[in-house]
């Protein structure tokens, strides 16, 4: 009995041996089919990402080719009005997006403050907010003591400077994106008055001269024309926002009128 139990112990342990062997080639074989894929993909993607390294090169070599023909100072000044424009288009944006405030958030606690504490609790609130509303508001509480029109007269006025300072710098965007195609245009016609001339030289109409005298200089017109599109997104973008913000200041000035007619009426 014992030799059995001991023939069949050593059976399985041999069966088990023989499981773990198998498994651990399995494993090893699927590692090697792992690597050997990673390397498949590998050598696969980098003829690829050569590829598309080439393309890159290449599309950077024909933009600075294209510079250098449409002759460097008429394309450069396009260039800088494009980053000019940008640069004030990018403040506009900051600055209007630090001016949004919650209209509905600010009126809510106006209200509250001033039943609570009065126009000095209320005017605390539009002290620690920022944005044109606020400013509107601290304002107008400031002459809630004159009576409700000296309040609609000072928000009012002190509307307006708000609406001057929103729309602060636009000019400055319209000038680039006026200024990009037209620099873009005198480029062009000197390219032109120069290929004539190269024909008055040459004494020969050449189809081959006067192409390439206009192709040259059609680059710096559609440099500018690109450029124009640009600022010209960014400035509808100012536009639109700084009439959502007046909306915004005009009625929450009514609002705030509302408030203040109810405040005194209670008082």
């Amino acid at each position: 009995m014992k030799k059995l139990f001991t023939l069949l112990a050593m059976t399985m342990m041999l069966a088990v041996a023989s499981v773990s062997v198998k498994a651990q080639d399995s494993v090893a074989s699927a590692d090697t089919n792992k690597v050997e894929q990673v390397a498949a993909t590998n050598d696969a993607a980098a003829p690829a990402a050569a590829e598309d390294e080439i393309q890159g090169n290449a599309a950077h070599q024909a933009i600075k080719q294209k510079f250098i023909e449409g002759g460097v100072g008429f394309m450069t000044s396009v260039i800088l009005c494009l980053i000019l424009g940008l640069a004030v288009a990018i403040e506009r944006i900051i600055f209007l997006s630090l001016s949004s405030t919650n209209t509905k958030k600010l009126l809510v606690k106006v209200e509250a403050a001033l039943n609570e504490g009065g126009v000095e609790a209320a005017k605390e609130v539009c002290r620690n907010t920022r944005g044109p509303v606020a400013s509107i508001f601290y304002q107008g509480l400031d002459r809630a003591d004159e009576g409700i029109e000296m309040v609609e007269k000072s928000v009012i006025s002190y509307g307006g400077v708000q609406s001057g300072l929103l729309e602060k710098n636009l000019t400055w965007i319209a000038l680039f994106i006026a200024l990009g195609p037209m620099l873009g245009f005198l480029g062009t016609v000197i390219g032109m008055v120069a290929a004539f001339d190269a024909i008055k030289v040459a004494g020969d109409i050449s189809p081959a001269l006067v192409a390439g005298g206009i192709s040259v200089s059609l680059i710096t017109t559609m440099a500018g024309l690109i450029v124009a599109m640009i600022l010209q997104v960014f400035y509808n973008y100012c536009v639109s926002k700084i009439d959502a913000i007046i909306n915004d200041m005009e009625d929450a000035s009514i609002s705030l009128i509302d408030i203040l007619y109810k405040y005194n009426k209670n008082k």
